[in-house]
């Protein structure tokens, strides 16, 4: 091999070691917080939980693999010692969202939080709950489904 062919050999080299470190760089590892407001073994919940982890997995998202999920179950208790204990729960695992169902939950969770994405379901007013500015544009953050 000649000089000038193994100093291009050695440059195209150089260059490309960074690239390949860089591609091999494991995917950050996102977190998803859910706070359902069923028991953990209701038929409703687990369905709905389903659908969720199926919605992730068709867009790439895979549990174990690029995104963790954690879980608060509510068994449908109201009671807002409880529903701050495990909100505070899950914004303690700095999650990158909150999945939140019912205007309860995600009240606690915006006084917990403001910075911290909570998106929503199962809530019947959100304007009117405070939960949103307005439908169109919801401001803070919070954003969601409304019945």
């Amino acid at each position: 091999m000649k000089r000038r062919e193994f100093i291009t050999l050695l440059g195209g080299a150089a260059v490309t070691w960074p690239l390949a470190a860089r591609a091999q760089q494991p995917e950050r590892m996102r977190r998803i917080a859910i706070f359902m407001n069923l028991a953990s073994d209701d038929a409703e919940g687990q369905s709905r939980n389903a659908a969720f982890l199926q919605g992730l997995q068709e867009l790439g998202w895979s549990v174990g693999r690029n995104v963790r999920v954690a879980y608060r179950w509510g068994a449908n208790n109201l009671d807002p010692d409880r529903i701050r204990k495990d909100a505070a729960d899950l914004l303690a695992l700095t999650p990158d969202v909150v999945l939140a169902a019912t205007a309860p939950i995600v009240v606690v969770l915006q006084r917990l939080s403001r910075t911290v994405p909570i998106a929503f379901v199962g809530v019947i007013d959100p304007v009117g709950a405070g939960l949103v500015a307005s439908l169109a544009r919801p401001g803070g953050n919070a954003t969601g489904f409304s019945m």
